[in-house]
């Protein structure tokens, strides 16, 4: 008796775990202002969803990136510009969230060493070809 207890504690656990909260209020719905709900869809096709990691947030039909999509459309709403929005986000959720890439001081090597490896790999052959060149 105390096993089957115990198993549907095990069974029953995950379905107590669910949220209980309502969804986002602008999460799946769209701004009346066409203009503006372009603002939103464009920026919002430029995040990251935290959870997927491999779409944006305008793709994405996981809650985190429906409580981003939700914020997004209500800082529009409120004038923000989307440039300070993706700051925020950026500032909130770190590099990543963004997909455009940033061009801080830091990864400048990230970013010169195909340029070096490119170069060494030009040298290396010119030294190659000089050597069978020569008699």
């Amino acid at each position: 008796m105390k096993l089957i207890l115990l198993l549907f504690a095990l069974i029953a656990t995950p379905l107590a775990a669910q949220t209980a909260l309502p969804p986002a209020p602008y999460a799946d719905r769209q701004l009346a202002d066409p203009a503006l709900e372009r603002k939103a869809k464009a920026l919002m096709e430029t995040i990251r969803c935290l959870t997927c990691q491999s779409q944006s947030i305008a793709d994405s039909n996981a809650s985190m990136a429906g409580d981003m999509r939700s914020q997004i459309r209500e800082r529009i709403m409120a004038g923000e510009q989307p440039e300070s929005i993706r700051a925020w986000l950026i500032a909130r959720y770190g590099d990543w969230v963004s997909y455009e890439p940033t061009a801080a001081p830091i990864l400048w090597p990230l970013w010169a060493a195909p340029l070096v490896l490119l170069g060494l790999g030009v040298l290396l052959l010119r030294g190659r070809i000089k050597r069978k060149a020569r008699p």
